[in-house]
């Protein structure tokens, strides 16, 4: 998808105007999807790769003409007793041009080369926008958790001061079986419970300062403003609920069918693959523009030479000269025949590079699939089992404390063990959409056409 440097203007000032509501809102509240689209549309890096595009697009046009004739002027032949111009018949005013050609076909073939190069922009601005996707939802999620858990440990907050009063209260009226050790106890775990706060809130603050790298409006026509950080909110929130983020090409992925070699061609459309094909393109011209160096390199030149009339006043003729100029690659075997030689050695040091992209790719896919699966099973254990049987161990033991048939221990660590399996299932429920957003990230499918008549696949020279 080729985006142009007017166009990406015209999206950013678009998304400036619809996200002023969210900068200018008392409490400022973002979702993943804002955050995403932001980061995607607001990122230099993004407007530089445009630039760079442009940049090799201009010498490919460059590079495809013909280097410039040379002009001399000179005075030939002047007799040094008298410098006079008429003395002699040798002495003459002298115009010539000349001009170069490259060998062979290598000025159409370097145009072609940058041209295909410039192709290459665009896929890696997709790769680029992929990974803005896989970050922001990391640093989102990461908010997220942080976030909701301060929830739940505040909504438990006021349960233990009630419990550490009401200790309290037994404990200086005799009543019941409370003991001194459980009114230290209940003032211990408050105690705890606002170190774990503290700790929460710490996460959530690196969360959003790490978030707000990537929610910095930017407009490249109006560049001096984008260094106007002040106009950012340092401080925000994220949505309340958590996100549903599906995995892309889930069919790959089952174990029934799953294979490798299937999961491998599953990835040519990458763009950062696609990126490496085209660089393997660009390098197979360069092959083919080294091997014009075994052709002569051709030149011409033209020149007219004034001469002045004799002193008796007779006129002399004016001389006209025409040549061609040649090398003669001869000497081969330490230069031309090594510059190919390179050319092919780096043009397979490429196909190396798409391979181990694809097995790194392919290493991590499978790591995040077996996590995938544990968290999964631990959703489900948590789910039908140990919320549930936290909250009746929690309810059983404060109904038998009430009735001085249990221990006041036994209650706090009931309610600290629910406490604990609520932000456990709420971690994994994250950790899950965290890997789930890894995965996506390599399935990113590029949208830009392939402007080569043929695109090797996976294993092919």
């Amino acid at each position: 998808m080729k985006l142009g440097i007017q166009n990406l203007s015209k999206v950013t000032v678009g998304l400036m105007i619809g996200f002023s509501a969210f900068y200018a809102q008392a409490e400022k509240v973002i979702s993943l999807q804002q955050a995403i689209e932001l980061a995607q549309q607001n990122d230099p890096w993004l407007h530089g790769s445009s630039l760079k595009q442009q940049a090799v697009e201009n010498m490919s046009i460059a590079s495809g003409t013909l280097p410039d004739p040379k002009i001399s002027v000179g005075m030939m032949n002047l007799p040094t007793d008298t410098w006079n111009f008429d003395q002699e018949g040798m002495t003459q005013f002298k115009v010539g041009v000349s001009q170069m050609f490259p060998r062979g076909d290598s000025l159409a073939l370097k145009q072609q080369q940058l041209k295909i190069k410039s192709t290459q922009y665009p896929l890696l601005r997709e790769d680029r926008k992929a990974k803005l996707k896989s970050e922001v939802s990391q640093l989102w999620l990461d908010a997220f958790l942080a976030q909701q858990t301060i929830k739940l440990i505040e909504n438990d907050w006021e349960l233990f001061e009630q419990m550490a009063e009401v200790a309290k209260a037994s404990y200086s009226n005799a009543v019941g079986k409370t003991r001194q050790q459980d009114v230290i106890r209940a003032q211990l775990e408050i105690v705890q419970l606002e170190d774990r706060l503290t700790v929460q809130k710490q996460k959530l603050e690196t969360s959003i300062a790490r978030l707000n790298e990537w929610l910095h409006l930017y407009n490249d026509s109006d560049f001096e403003k984008a260094f106007d950080f002040d106009s950012q909110p340092i401080e925000f929130n994220v949505s309340e609920d958590l996100p549903a983020i599906r995995l892309q090409n889930p069919a790959v992925l089952t174990e029934v069918h799953y294979s490798r070699n299937a999961l491998a061609l599953a990835l040519e459309n990458h763009p950062a693959i696609r990126a490496i094909d085209v660089k393997k393109k660009v390098s197979e011209k360069a092959i083919t523009i080294a091997k014009q160096q075994y052709k002569p390199q051709w030149g011409v030149n033209a020149s007219y030479a004034y001469r002045d009339d004799m002193p008796s006043g007779d006129s002399r003729s004016d001389l006209f000269s025409v040549g061609v100029t040649f090398d003669l690659p001869l000497f081969t075997e330490d230069r031309q025949d090594k510059q190919v030689a390179a050319s092919i050695a780096e043009s397979e040091a490429i196909r190396t590079e798409k391979l181990l992209l694809i097995k790194q790719m392919i290493s991590a896919i499978e790591k995040e699939l077996r996590q995938l699966k544990r968290l999964s099973e631990r959703q489900s254990i948590y789910k039908d089992q140990l919320l549930k049987q936290t909250n009746e161990q929690a309810e059983s033991s404060l109904t038998a404390y009430t009735n001085d048939d249990g221990d006041f221990s036994e209650v706090v660590r009931a309610r600290i063990a629910g406490l604990n399996a609520r932000i456990s299932a709420l971690k994994i429920d994250v950790d899950a959409l965290k890997t789930v957003a890894r995965i996506n990230y390599f399935f990113a499918q590029s949208n830009t056409k392939p402007v080569l008549a043929h695109t090797s696949k996976f294993g092919e020279k």
